[in-house]
């Protein structure tokens, strides 16, 4: 698939809590490419440090209008500048970058937590764009995290929600829901991104019920592009480099998290 690199315009900036924004960009040759579950190494400064890219899951594509979408949590020097960038202003983005989703399911079920719920809304708002409309389940550690909901609220057809603390949906991890959403509703492929444990928790539980299950791998990348390693992790039989060769993989492909 072809990368392109684009001198972005930025078109708004939005505030979704405490510490997430959704910035979004007029970038048509990567608008017109992207797929669910594909990513964007953005450089946020081109002056000072720091001056590696920084790589953002596409949440959104506007593919009329030639917008892309990102949602980030401001969390270290490179985001705190992205967060201050202005309507008008120009940066630099690479993309679109690594494999998506397999969107074949009919009925399917998107499991995530914090910004790994990004990709899985531009995969939502694919599926819906077909008439499928998947069922969402959604982790966080207060009410505050899961602002996701709103987001997804036109999307999907069923929405399970969990926190650490018990102030939204049912109290603890994802993993509160899911084995009872799995033996009440019948879906056909699990897709999974978020932090780490869950995954793997999540995925272990879909592939014992027998049914399919994609996880999105979170890691951080420098170049973006397979050239610098930072991103490798263990596969089935060989190490797999998540920007190249995933981000997206089948649950069995994955034996490191």
């Amino acid at each position: 698939m072809t990368k392109y690199v684009e001198e972005a315009r930025v078109i708004g900036q939005r505030v979704l809590n405490r510490a997430t924004k959704q910035i979004d960009l007029i970038a048509p040759r990567i608008a017109a490419e992207a797929v669910p579950g594909q990513f964007v190494n953005v450089q946020v400064s081109r002056r000072t440090a720091p001056l590696l890219r920084r790589p953002l899951g596409i949440a959104w594509v506007d593919k009329q209008h030639g917008a892309i979408s990102l949602i980030y949590r401001i969390i270290g020097d490179a985001t705190k500048i992205l967060a201050d960038v202005c309507s008008g202003d120009v940066i630099s983005v690479v993309g679109p970058l690594g494999h998506g989703f397999d969107c074949s399911a009919k009925h399917p079920l998107l499991v995530g937590g914090g910004t790994g719920l990004a990709p899985l809304l531009y995969l939502a708002e694919s599926m819906e764009e077909e008439g499928i409309r998947p069922d969402v389940l959604m982790g966080g550690r207060t009410a505050d995290d899961l602002f996701w909901k709103d987001e997804y609220v036109n999307l999907v057809e069923r929405m399970g929600l969990t926190t650490d603390d018990g102030s939204l949906g049912t109290r603890g991890t994802v993993m509160a829901e899911l084995p009872l959403m799995l033996q009440r509703l019948h879906y056909d492929c699990v897709y999974v991104c978020g932090p780490a444990p869950m995954m793997k928790a999540v995925s272990a539980a879909v592939t014992e019920a027998g049914i399919k299950c994609q996880v999105s791998l979170e890691r951080y990348m420098a170049c973006g592009l397979g050239a610098c390693l930072s991103c490798s992790c263990q596969g089935v039989g060989k190490r797999i480099k998540v920007c190249q060769d995933g981000p997206v993989f089948w649950a069995g492909e994955v034996t490191e998290w």
